[in-house]
């Protein structure tokens, strides 16, 4: 090879590993099984591959049989397991949806499931359980959230043993959920931030993310509910915007409705607003 071939060959390379660079930056970004109309249900992990999402958030279920939950099954894991492999997907994180029937600010029983899904989302290896507080479930005062932190600090090292972040996502403020963090006192308990019902609560979601920053923030969803992306008040590129600029590089999953009542045409158009604006 001539000297100019070895340095045209460089500077391609150069390229290339920029413009690789410049396509990983940002989240990846995946979706919830319910919003693809597959709440539970191994099939959300073709659709999910088939529109182009890099991950798919599944739900533990909320109908429990013999105490356990649907998904604290290894036949049905092993199910999920090869289906992720198959496809070429992640199971990018849980949801430990029986807590929006039994509470975790009040109901004992609530702390078995959120023990239980962490060995669950290990085996998924999922890395991520969503908790969620909402209606009779959220959190209305400084005494509901002191408690929840008190279980979390006790369910915690469990969840730092087997890799697994609880993640809270809530009508509260980021200041309050960071309170709950520093209470529960372990890393294993992060924010799941939604952007959607902080704007609904009257948050600055922009100004949160920034506030936050990557290390406080274990995944996101992006929605506008009952609007496509970018056509209702969220200001999208600023908020994506945000999202890169504090370096986060974990999920964010969309949980958005379909208007047309068509997933496929609906996920698509929102998934491909998203990749436009980390483009």
């Amino acid at each position: 090879m001539t000297r100019r071939s070895v340095l045209e060959a460089l500077l391609a390379s150069g390229v290339a590993l920029r413009s690789a660079a410049s396509r990983s930056r940002g989240p990846r970004i995946g979706v919830t099984d319910w919003n693809l109309e597959l709440t539970g249900k191994i099939e959300a992990v073709a659709l999910a591959a088939r529109l182009g999402f890099d991950g798919v958030q599944v739900s533990l279920g909320r109908k429990p049989a013999s105490d356990k939950l649907p998904l604290d099954d290894a036949s049905i894991q092993a199910q999920y397991l090869a289906a992720a492999k198959q496809h070429g997907i992640d199971l990018c994180g849980t949801c430990l949806d029986i807590l929006h029937v039994d509470h975790l600010k009040d109901n004992q029983r609530a702390q078995k499931w959120v023990a239980d899904s962490i060995p669950i989302t290990a085996k998924l290896q999922s890395g991520v359980v969503l908790l969620p507080f909402f209606g009779k479930a959220g959190l209305a005062n400084h005494a509901e959230m002191d408690y929840v932190a008190g279980v979390l600090k006790e369910l915690a090292p469990a969840a730092e043993k087997a890799g697994v972040t609880l993640g809270l996502e809530d009508t509260i403020s980021a200041e309050d959920n960071v309170r709950i963090m520093e209470r529960a006192g372990s890393p294993a308990v992060k924010v799941y931030y939604d952007v959607g019902n902080s704007t609904a609560n009257g948050f600055n979601v922009v100004k949160e993310i920034r506030w936050l920053g990557a290390q406080r923030i274990c995944q996101m969803h992006l929605k506008d509910n009952p609007h496509y992306l970018g056509e209702g008040p969220i200001d999208f590129p600023a908020v994506m915007k945000a999202i890169t600029d504090i370096g986060f590089a974990g999920f964010a999953n969309l949980e958005t409705d379909c208007p047309s009542r068509s997933v496929d045409n609906d996920m698509t158009r929102n998934l491909k607003f998203i990749r436009a604006l980390l483009a």
